[in-house]
């Protein structure tokens, strides 16, 4: 009876220890959750405009009828950054979405075009399919071109990934976000605030396993 005892004794303390590990986990887990959140929340505010060599516009989908409400408010704020003298040329990115034969990059220069912007000042990155790719094919493009700096233009709560993501491809950049956004519900702003909090954690680990291996 006592073996009997004992081994329910520790079977139950074995249990009571894994349950307090993943107790501990999802602790850990909320924590950092919690705290990248707030950090991407905290830098959506930051707007570091200063003199640069060009403004590079992160993608966004298209619509039907020309670019999307979201990535309107980027491209307007770019043109906006334009004619205050910060930059003398605008790079907009984004290759061909699903469904379209058009690259986001093109409507978005025939867009700023029809806002006023020369179009010898605007300059096209039509290949890429990501937040990276667009910074990695606009590096490329900068550096054709002999420029060393950048302004970044996105959505408040995409610009601290995007800074992440333009410091790991070489580009001297500083952060401009768009003073207004189409994301304006709370739910909206939840929903994508939850998913850059996922994608940056997870790219923060990608970094770490790759710098070790």
């Amino acid at each position: 009876m006592k073996k009997e005892t004992n081994k329910t004794e520790k079977g139950k303390s074995g249990k009571k220890k894994v349950l307090r590990f993943f107790l501990i986990l999802i602790l850990i887990i909320a924590l950092v959750f919690g705290f990248t959140s707030v950090s991407i929340w905290r830098y959506s505010h930051k707007d570091q405009r200063q003199k640069a060599d060009v403004i590079i516009v992160l993608g966004a989908a298209l619509s039907s009828d020309g670019v999307s409400p979201v990535f309107r408010e980027r491209l307007n704020h770019s043109i906006t950054l334009y004619n205050e003298g910060y930059a003398d040329k605008i790079l907009v990115t984004g290759g061909i979405g699903e469904g379209s034969y058009l690259s986001d990059a093109y409507v978005a220069g025939m867009y700023l075009m029809e806002q006023g912007i020369p179009e010898e000042d605007i300059l096209l990155e039509e290949e890429s399919e990501t937040t990276l790719s667009n910074l990695e094919n606009a590096k490329t493009i900068m550096d054709e071109n002999g420029f060393s700096s950048a302004l970044i233009v996105s959505d408040p709560m995409h610009m601290k990934r995007a800074m992440l993501f333009a410091k790991d491809v070489g580009i001297n950049a500083y952060s401009s976000p768009t003073p207004s956004t189409m994301y304006t519900s709370f739910e909206s702003k939840l929903d994508f605030l939850l998913r850059e909090s996922t994608i940056y954690i997870g790219y923060c680990f990608y970094r770490i396993f790759n710098n070790l291996f």
